[in-house]
């Protein structure tokens, strides 16, 4: 399952291919060990998560993935490169399993190609 802030939001991170690191996050932010919390509410999950802050490892990861600066992107380290393609390529792949998805995915970037060259 993969989190969406809004339907016109791109997506950054997956619930079940990012567990480890969602895992760790909730451990250094709230203190909290999932595999031993069995009293949360999927809600107050749901809640707790949208508050990951960006010094987290999930954090870390989405600002990498989510940056559009090609110019911050240039002087990523080699790993943070690898990581931000590797998360490229895992999307584009379940957009073309979506032809919806995908062809919404690729008028907003038209969308926005045109607003930031005109």
């Amino acid at each position: 399952m993969e989190k969406k802030a809004n339907p016109q939001s791109e997506t950054y991170y997956d619930l079940y291919e990012d567990w480890d690191i969602i895992e760790a996050s909730f451990l250094k932010q709230y203190n909290i060990r999932l595999r031993q919390d069995d009293d949360m509410s999927y809600q107050e999950f749901c809640s707790l998560l949208s508050g990951i802050m960006p010094d987290t490892p999930l954090g870390q990861i989405v600002s990498i993935r989510a940056e559009k600066d090609a110019k911050v992107i240039k002087n990523f380290t080699k790993e943070q490169k690898r990581i931000r393609t590797e998360w490229i390529i895992r999307r584009n792949r379940k957009l073309k399993n979506d032809p919806k998805a995908y062809s919404d995915y690729w008028s907003k970037l038209q969308r926005e190609f045109k607003a930031a060259f005109s």
